[in-house]
Formats: structure tokens, C-alpha cells, sequence
């Protein structure tokens, strides 16, 4: 049963915001280091935390490429205003 909670909570995660995906990521963490889960919830547990990792990571490198064009484009301007 847990695959099939896992399979569900993975299709959703394109609409995870990155806070949530960051939360979700944590507590899954958290109960991985306490321990007292089956070797099954275990690797459910990791699955899913590898999952939000990538979620996460998705939307720090968008986050990246949207300041560095930013910072071109307000350099390209900055350029373009002094030659005029």
C-alpha cells in the first residue's frame, strides 16, 4: 500500500511549491533518523525523499536561471542606456 501512496503523492508533485516540497523533505528526513520504521517504510520513506529532492532542486535551478537572466538583462540594459 505504501508504493501506491507513494505513486499518488509523486504525480502531484509538479504542483508542489518549493516550501512544501522543502517541509515535506524534512519530516520525511526526520523520520528516517528516528528510526522504528520496517525496511518497506524505509525505502518508501527514501523514495520519496529522493523524489522532493529533485522537486526542490527543479526549483532552485529555475530560480537560478531566472535571476542570472535578470542580472543580464539589467546589464545589457545598463550598457545599452550609457552608449546612447
Amino acid at each position: 500500500m505504501a508504493k501506491t501512496d507513494t505513486d499518488t503523492a509523486t504525480s502531484g508533485d509538479t504542483a508542489l511549491g518549493y516550501e512544501q516540497a522543502r517541509d515535506e523533505l524534512i519530516e520525511v528526513v526526520r523520520k528516517l533518523e528516528a528510526g522504528g520504521t520496517t525496511l518497506e517504510e524505509s525505502l518508501a520513506l527514501w523514495e520519496r525523499g529522493e523524489e522532493l529532492a529533485k522537486v526542490c532542486r527543479r526549483w532552485l535551478d529555475g530560480a537560478r536561471a531566472r535571476l542570472n537572466a535578470a542580472l543580464a538583462d539589467g546589464g545589457a540594459d545598463e550598457g545599452g542606456e550609457g552608449a546612447v
